[in-house]
């Protein structure tokens, strides 16, 4: 073998790097501690960039395409090396290609709940999930804060970092918005997009890379927020409890059968507290007593009137088929009118004695 070619072996003429794994971030092109000559062609294909580093500093950074490597275009190069007058002599230098392509369906998740203030069920705790892709647009600083001097720095050494990062500044995005716990499934895609602006300048100035879709695939709550929830929506069903409950005793009534037995309880109230009434009414001075209804006769009046008001929260939540803590927060936030009464059947017995003893 000739000097010549023992020369030219020994020195570095085409650069060049051809990516086929499809999860390498950055790849350090092997030298094998051969120089670089005056006028190799570097070849960076789309998607790449590349960046050489001289004595341990980030010298030029090169886009895709073919360049001849000579003064002209390595000026930093040039300067840390200290050539003054152009390169003459073959040079050593690292060279890292790093893959600029989007970095889709990488998965993030929270690995403990989220204890966040919310306006209806106070402190809850949430667990989400979801996707998002990322591409590198600051090459320096993605190989000074991650790859480093790595040969071939690959997607899943990055991931658990990435995951931490993106799940804490996700998690300070969410409080900050104060999106309500029962309306956050709602607003998915509202919320994905309303972090990309919180979380890309800290991706980017810390890692060098930029999220360019962020996907909420799901955002859970505690069992007993969900029952909460759920109790919600079934109350939000019925409507209006008043004319439901009216609804169900009309409806029971005229069907017969079961129907007939479950609006009995409500008729047979209404019905007590009827006589009781008009007991009270004959006890007045100058009244004339009015004869007692019929068995099982309820006035129309009382029954539009009064049904509903001698019925107990138990009698209501079964007319309803609801629990009867539905019922008690359904009268407490005005949705169902009540008052506190006696027991109907006790009320018209007093009455009655009362009439017979002649008070």
């Amino acid at each position: 073998m000739s000097i010549l070619n023992f020369i030219r072996k020994e020195l570095i003429e085409i650069i060049e790097w051809t990516d086929d794994s499809r999860d390498t971030l950055a790849y350090r092109w092997p030298d094998e501690d051969r120089q670089i000559k005056n006028g190799a062609q570097l070849i960076v294909r789309e998607s790449q960039v590349v960046q050489f580093v001289a004595a341990g500093q980030y010298a030029d950074l090169f886009a895709p395409g073919k360049h001849t490597l000579s003064t002209e275009n390595i000026p930093v190069l040039s300067t840390i090396l200290g050539w003054k007058y152009g390169f003459e002599s073959p040079f050593k230098c690292d060279v890292y290609f790093l893959n600029t392509r989007l970095f889709t369906g990488n998965k993030w998740g929270t690995a403990n709940p989220v204890m966040l203030r919310d306006a209806d069920f106070g402190m809850v705790r949430l667990r989400a999930f979801g996707t998002y892709d990322f591409r590198i647009v600051d090459a320096p600083k993605f190989l000074k804060e991650v790859a480093g001097t790595d040969h071939n720095f690959r997607l899943d050494e990055f991931a658990e970092t990435m995951r931490s990062r993106i799940v804490s500044v996700f998690s300070e995005a969410l409080a900050r918005a104060g999106v309500p716990a029962l309306e956050v499934a709602a607003r998915y895609s509202e919320l994905g997009d309303a972090l990309l602006p919180i979380i890309n300048p800290v991706m980017t100035d810390k890692y060098g890379i930029e999220i360019t879709a962020f996907v909420v695939e799901n955002v859970s709550v505690p069992a007993e927020v969900e029952q909460a929830i759920d109790k919600r929506s079934s109350m939000g069903a019925v409507g209006n409890l008043n004319d439901f409950v009216k609804y169900q005793m009309g409806k029971g009534m005229g069907e017969g059968g079961e129907g007939a037995a479950a609006a009995a309880v409500p008729a047979q109230m209404a019905m007590g507290f009827g006589m009781a009434q008009e007991m009270m009414k004959s006890m007045q001075p100058g009244a004339q007593a009015a004869p007692p209804p019929l068995p099982g006769a309820v006035s129309a009046g009382a029954a539009a009137d009064n049904g509903l008001e001698v019925l107990n929260p138990e009698q209501a939540a079964q007319i309803l088929s609801v629990s009867v803590e539905d019922v008690l927060a359904a009268i407490e936030a005005g949705e169902l009118k009540a008052r506190r009464i006696g027991n109907a059947t006790r009320i018209a017995r007093s009455a009655l004695d009362a009439f017979l003893r002649g008070e």
